[in-house]
């Protein structure tokens, strides 16, 4: 077939596969192709899944029809851990083309060429989980504002709800002096903050290549890397995406405490207050470590943002299970919570545990910890009100508004004004409004920003 020059993408889940997604339209536009908006009827579309609950099963289907609307004559590429974890099941769906597994992905540009629309069902290229050995490395590059930086990838831990390691493989990690130029090519390109994103970002340093059977050794901890990031000129802010609490460890806080470039933002998975439910979950810590994480943090650095993910409905939570982590969450000094409805998820022990929760039941717990999560937050921001702050602007969907974050990761929101893009100044903090974000006064503008205007 002739090749096609157009391409869409379509990017569900965390900040890792947003990463992952800019760095393969990269290699689309290296090999003469435009990369043009979804909705504009591309000659080639590809969808990068997320796994981590049935909702985005669901969604993943409804993106594959809305890219057919667009152009039915489309080719249609299916990668990420959905892709990994169930090839032939998305290869069924009507439209698909090419399934595509973790190892096959990065090589997409080989297959282009062998799709046609002539057949009943999609190619699958996906083989097992432990071909996904090598770390690719990535980020991504949209609106100058913010990159999310892939450091690590894969996760040797064994949650008992999890499909990420069947999805992705083993921990492997990129190295320092790579990921310190893959900083120093995004400030290049006017970028003013990078977010670190992996599966799990605490473990980095297991070397670039898994070899079966054997466990690498450590190259470097995560403490080095953001040592050496902070030194990196240009990039104003560093946020580290999520950690896990065992990981987190004193120095890491410690660091952050005093640096510079490293934001007061911390992002933690708890998962569950109770105990007994953090063992049948298979997590390698107690509640009494998460507690002692946060008041670590708080100790340090009293205007850090602390945020938590949460899972309501695991088999064996009764009431009593739920209201020791309400509980537990509610006296805690945290800024928001990411609640997780548990679903189960095939080839996991927690599919076949016992104690299974009502779909209703486990509804009512989001919701009770959605409401608690919006209080936690407002608390959070009314700390802050009538201080002043730096924020680094941004667009809105509104074009008559702009928005932004603090440091410490509070939302503000305000008239639109374009010098400001991309920059950093200084705010007055003053309302929050009826969206739940801050209104402020512009203070302290830079020169630059006075320059430009």
């Amino acid at each position: 077939m002739a090749t096609p020059r157009t391409v869409a993408f379509y990017t569900l889940g965390c900040k890792l596969n947003y990463s992952e997604t800019s760095s393969i339209g990269q290699l689309f536009a290296n090999h003469g192709y435009a990369e043009v908006k979804f909705d504009d009827g591309a000659n080639i579309y590809v969808i990068n899944t997320c796994s981590v609950t049935d909702f985005a099963d669901r969604k993943c289907r409804q993106i594959v029809r809305r890219a057919l609307r667009h152009n039915p004559q489309a080719f249609v590429v299916v990668i990420g851990c959905y892709a990994q974890l169930k090839p032939q099941e998305i290869a069924d769906i009507p439209g698909v083309d090419l399934v595509l597994g973790a190892a096959e992905k990065f090589k997409i540009l080989d297959y282009i060429d062998d799709l046609s629309k002539s057949s009943d069902k999609g190619m699958v290229q996906a083989g097992e989980v432990s071909e996904a050995n090598t770390f690719v490395n990535a980020f991504s590059f949209g609106d100058r504002t913010r990159s999310f930086l892939k450091v690590q990838d894969g996760c040797d831990y064994k949650c008992s709800f999890c499909t990420i390691p069947l999805a992705r493989g083993k921990s492997r990690s990129d190295t320092v002096e790579n990921v310190v130029n893959n900083a120093k090519a995004i400030a290049e390109k006017g970028v003013k903050e990078i977010v670190l994103t992996g599966v799990n970002i605490g473990d980095f340093g297991n070397g670039t290549e898994v070899i079966e059977g054997t466990k690498p050794k450590k190259d470097a901890m995560f403490i080095d890397l953001i040592r050496e990031l902070d030194q990196v000129e240009g990039i104003e802010r560093f946020r580290i995406s999520s950690i896990e609490p065992n990981l987190c460890t004193d120095e890491i806080i410690g660091f952050v405490a005093q640096s510079e470039r490293f934001v007061p933002h911390f992002h933690m998975p708890l998962q569950s207050g109770s105990n007994k439910m953090l063992r049948l979950m298979r997590r390698r810590y107690k509640r009494e470590l998460y507690q002692d994480r946060v008041a670590t943090i708080k100790q340090l650095m009293p205007h850090c943002c602390i945020g938590v993910d949460v899972i309501v409905g695991f088999p064996g939570e009764t009431e009593a299970d739920f209201l020791e982590t309400y509980e537990f969450l509610n006296q805690l000094d945290i800024s928001y919570l990411h609640v997780f409805t548990y679903s189960e998820r095939d080839n996991t022990p927690a599919a076949e545990m016992d104690g299974v929760v009502p779909v209703g039941e486990r509804r009512k717990r989001n919701e009770m910890l959605r409401i608690l999560s919006e209080k936690k937050k407002r608390h959070f921001y009314q700390q802050f009100l009538g201080q002043r702050r730096q924020v680094l602007f941004e667009k809105h969907k509104d074009s008559s508004l702009m928005t932004g974050f603090t440091d410490n990761y509070l939302k503000i929101e305000t008239a639109y004004n374009e010098a400001l893009l991309n920059k950093v100044a200084t705010v007055q903090l003053m309302d929050i409004n009826d969206r739940g974000h801050i209104e402020v006064i512009v203070m302290d503008i830079p020169e630059q920003v006075l320059d430009f205007a």
